[in-house]
């Protein structure tokens, strides 16, 4: 095996600048960066001046390719993992490396049938999963957006350990995505960030004051800002309103142009760049052909697909997106003019912050060597997990 690998002529994205004239040194043995200097012997790769950055972060995906994370549950354990591994494989093909399977508000007793699946694992030459992001069951009933309400609950009434299970609060949840207003969220906060579970604010009908108590608690983000709460308004600002505030969170953004309007996507990212991470909401038709698909655990109607797009069949109802994460920062440096660098920051080194991450999300000595290189438009040619490459494009570099 090749002890180490030493990249060179390339462009490195780092703090949403581009750096010149360094070397990236990886060990495929380890998986890890290495100092860059001092070694003799190895491989060397000439990358031909093409960007190299760190490994996209999903922070919101309720599936992709025919399958919704709600459909696990129902799964034998090796149709499970081939189907997860078929998403991992399609990821690295977007720049991802590392990704929360979002399961949205199902049952009650479905979550400790779906959970156990998504517990952090890697795949050979794909992406790795890592964890679960629930959207729900504590959620508000009049920003349900696609979710079913009927399956919704209180915090008061059902605790958290009750309702996923203790195992999987401890190996599985890392996000928690809840409606502050809803009786016994504070504590609820508490009780999930001091299991090390970050906690996010959404599908909520909560005012600004609620907001601050909740980050207050604990929380540290807004999931998709703007969409499933409050409109800003100038006397009402609402959650949104936290994105310029003392203590703003970190807020994720569906930058499709089609759950925002591109300016709107614009204003949320310039409000405070080092805060906004960009999502792709993706659901299971996401990678396949335009029409209508049956329903899942979570949408019990038809939906309909038409590119990007996809409502509940005879309505305008998003229910979420078919854009890839490697799009969505595309998108974000066309709606908003900022500069590619500084959109790639949204979508690892903003993500490893909120989810507390320390192996991912920069490339500097002793993290992971997962990294995507890239051309100047930011499309992705290459996709490297620990050291080693898991997808190459066939394009050239320059």
């Amino acid at each position: 095996m090749v002890l180490f690998t030493t990249f060179v002529n390339f462009r490195l994205l780092r703090d949403g600048q581009l750096h010149e004239g360094l070397q990236l040194v990886v060990s495929p043995e380890t998986g890890l960066v290495l100092h860059r200097t001092g070694y003799i012997g190895g491989d060397i790769v000439d990358l031909d001046d093409a960007i190299v950055a760190p490994g996209f972060l999903e922070l919101q995906m309720n599936g992709w390719g025919g399958l919704h994370f709600t459909q696990l549950g129902e799964m034998s354990e090796d149709e499970r993992e081939e189907k997860l591994r078929g998403v991992a494989q399609e990821m690295v093909k977007r720049g991802v490396t590392g990704w929360w399977a979002t399961v949205p508000t199902v049952a009650k007793e479905d979550w400790t049938k779906i959970l156990p699946a998504l517990k952090p694992r890697e795949f050979e030459n794909a992406s790795n999963l890592l964890g679960a992001h629930v959207e729900g069951p504590y959620l508000h009933p009049s920003k349900k957006g696609a979710h079913t309400a009927e399956h919704f609950l209180e915090p008061a009434s059902t605790t958290a350990e009750s309702l996923y299970g203790a195992s999987n609060l401890a190996s599985t949840v890392k996000l928690v995505t809840l409606a502050p207003e809803l009786k016994g969220s504070s504590a609820l906060i508490k009780d999930l960030t001091n299991r090390n579970i970050r906690v996010s604010l959404g599908h909520s009908t909560a005012d600004y004051d609620t907001g601050i108590q909740a980050l207050s608690a604990g929380a540290n983000a807004l999931t998709h800002v703007f969409n499933a709460m409050p409109p800003l308004h100038h006397r009402e600002p609402g959650l949104a309103g936290l994105i310029s505030s003392p203590q703003a969170p970190y807020f994720s953004i569906i930058a499709d142009s089609i759950h925002l309007h591109p300016s709107t996507v614009s204003m949320a990212y310039r409000t405070n760049p080092n805060k906004a991470i960009l999502i792709t909401d993706a659901i299971e038709m996401a990678g396949l052909p335009d029409g209508v698909y049956p329903g899942n655990a979570q949408i019990a109607h038809k939906q309909e697909k038409k590119g990007n797009r996809v409502v509940l069949e005879g309505t305008e109802t998003l229910i979420g997106s078919c854009c890839g994460l490697d799009e969505c920062v595309r998108n974000l440096v066309k709606f908003s003019g900022c500069e590619l660098a500084e959109a790639v920051r949204c979508v690892t080194e903003n993500v490893a912050e909120m989810m507390g991450l320390e192996d991912r999300g920069r490339l500097v000595e002793g993290r992971r060597a997962d990294f995507v290189v890239l051309n100047d438009e930011g499309e992705v040619l290459q996709t490297w997990i620990a050291g080693k490459m898991a997808w190459d494009s066939g394009r050239p570099l320059s």
